[in-house]
């Protein structure tokens, strides 16, 4: 049986995948900051951890754990993370770096922990959840869209030194989800922006008119998206789904 880690698994793409990965046969390890919202997956015989990967040791005993569990780790899909959303020039460096914390530097610091059992089995699947703001740009998201291209470029180089031990690096560029992430990186962008901002009547005309409510790809089928690429001899290096979007 193969064993799976899947992070940010208490919401959205990351729980949707780790319920898909079970269902598939696979013995899934699934780690999140929110433990109380993973009930459902322990209920499901998924194997539920607290975990802050901006924490080393957080993220050293979970893998560990796993490694004690399991032997083996064929899978790792990053979906943890957020977005800070906000103009530039209103971010607090504070904000900027938790950004940076969670979506690269985390990130790929729980990588690094299961690469070597992965070299060791000459055969794993790295899934980074990136974004389409991985490639492109636009106002009010400058700090996610830059962790996005900072993530891309790492999985890329990464892909590139760890081919020859059987190991592949996917990423998954989500286009807008239907989760909880539109409406808290809303709540989050009113919040952090002052009143008398410059930027103030862009920001609630984006939230008002538009925002994160209009997405259209649900979390089952970026999982399934995930499950295509985890199975795909030869997978893509990138995998994206359709979407229908409203601009603003």
């Amino acid at each position: 049986m193969k064993t799976a880690i899947v992070t940010g698994a208490s919401a959205g793409i990351g729980k949707a995948t780790a319920q898909l990965l079970n269902r598939q046969g696979y013995t899934v390890f699934a780690g999140a900051r929110r433990v109380e919202k993973m009930q459902d997956l322990a209920d499901a015989g998924i194997h539920v951890h607290a975990l802050d990967v901006t924490d080393q040791a957080s993220n050293q005993a979970f893998v560990s754990d796993v490694l004690a569990q399991s032997g083996t780790i064929d899978v790792i899909v990053n979906s943890a993370g957020y977005s800070a959303q906000g103009a530039l020039e209103d971010v607090s460096p504070e904000e900027a770096k938790r950004q940076f914390d969670v979506n690269v530097f985390g990130l790929m610091n729980l990588t690094q922990l299961v690469l070597p059992a992965m070299r060791h089995q000459h055969a794993g699947k790295v899934i980074n959840i990136s974004s389409v703001g991985g490639q492109i740009y636009s106002p009010l998201a400058g700090w996610y869209y830059a962790s996005k291209h900072a993530l891309e470029a790492l999985s890329d180089t990464l892909r590139m030194e760890v081919k020859r031990f059987g190991i592949d690096v996917i990423i998954v560029e989500p286009s807008g989800t239907k989760t909880e992430w539109g409406g808290i990186a809303t709540k989050k962008l009113l919040e952090q922006t002052p009143a008398n901002s410059a930027y103030r009547d862009i920001v609630d005309r984006y939230a008002k008119n538009s925002g994160f409510s209009n997405f259209s790809t649900t979390p089952d089928t970026i999982a399934e998206l995930i499950l295509t690429a985890i199975n795909a001899r030869k997978p893509k290096t990138r995998y994206r789904p359709t979407m229908l979007l409203r601009c603003w």
